[in-house]
């Protein structure tokens, strides 16, 4: 068992990224992503629960909510299982903070830079092209029909964790040390010697230490890990029970046809019983 909290948990995220003690270091993580000229000195925390307009609309919870110096908004969300349409869910995020801004200002329209985060445990499968496919960092800003940026003020950055697989000998760049420390935390034991002398990442380790946690801390660990075990385990189960429904669909569409049983048991991998007894 790792020594360290798994980040890939609901509360293994938030203890080391969404805490207030937790500042230093989320401020060091956004500032790897973001250009020099965005650079963010201080932060605060805002409610990560927001009500959608009509009573009937179920709320939204983000994972973390903040608002740099400047007033522009951060939203970050991890993701750990692939999901359909989450490209619209980030986006439907990101209408809430506009439609704050505006309601504060009633009719004025000069927004503060919105920046949506996801950190995805999962590959995008329908995005770009072969070189995409291998990008870790996905920047999108909304653009004309030349690639020049219209809106410069709405971000969306995800970071595909599959995609990143430097070892530890090949971090070059401070956002590379992010990287590898969100995608290996849960397989340490040990600090890696790259980020000893670097006091945001021991204070992030040391956030994370298992050790460290209290018994009601570690209780709540344990069940935001077996709560996502369990729903995993749900999900595996209606795969495999949709995978023998389309077997067992087609070895009976082969046999309605006289397709000998040795050719379907091969096509299907369906026992000769469990054939015959369709």
């Amino acid at each position: 068992m790792s020594a360290f909290i798994n980040p890939f948990s609901d509360f293994g995220f938030k203890k080391i990224f969404g805490e207030e003690a937790s500042k230093p270091v989320l401020i060091d993580f956004l500032n790897a992503l973001l250009p020099l000229e965005s650079h963010i000195s201080d932060l605060t925390f805002k409610n990560s629960e927001q009500l959608s307009e009509s009573a009937e609309s179920r709320k939204v919870v983000f994972d973390i909510y903040c608002e740099n110096e400047k007033g522009e908004k951060f939203i970050v969300e991890l993701q750990k299982a692939r999901q359909n349409f989450f490209k619209e869910r980030t986006i439907y995020y990101s209408t809430f903070p506009i439609r704050e801004q505006v309601e504060r200002n009633d009719y004025k329209y000069n927004l503060k830079a919105i920046y949506c985060i996801g950190i995805l445990d999962f590959a995008f499968k329908d995005y770009g092209d072969d070189e995409d496919k291998k990008r870790v960092v996905h920047e999108i800003k909304l653009k004309n029909q030349n690639g020049k940026v219209f809106y410069d003020k709405l971000t969306y950055i995800y970071l595909e964790m599959p995609n990143f697989l430097k070892k530890e000998n090949e971090l070059a760049t401070h956002l590379d040390k992010w990287l590898y420390f969100i995608k290996n935390l849960n397989n340490l034991n040990d600090i890696p010697l790259i980020f000893t002398k670097d006091v945001v990442f021991m204070e992030a380790f040391n956030k994370a230490k298992l050790s460290g946690l209290s018994q009601d801390e570690y209780a709540s660990y344990i069940n935001s890990i077996k709560g996502y075990n369990d729903w995993m385990s749900v999900m595996d189960t209606k795969l495999e029970e949709a995978e023998l429904r389309i077997k067992r669909d087609l070895a009976k569409s082969l046999k309605s046809n006289g397709v000998a049983l040795e050719i379907i048991q091969k096509t299907t991998r369906l026992s000769i019983d469990e054939i015959q007894d369709l």
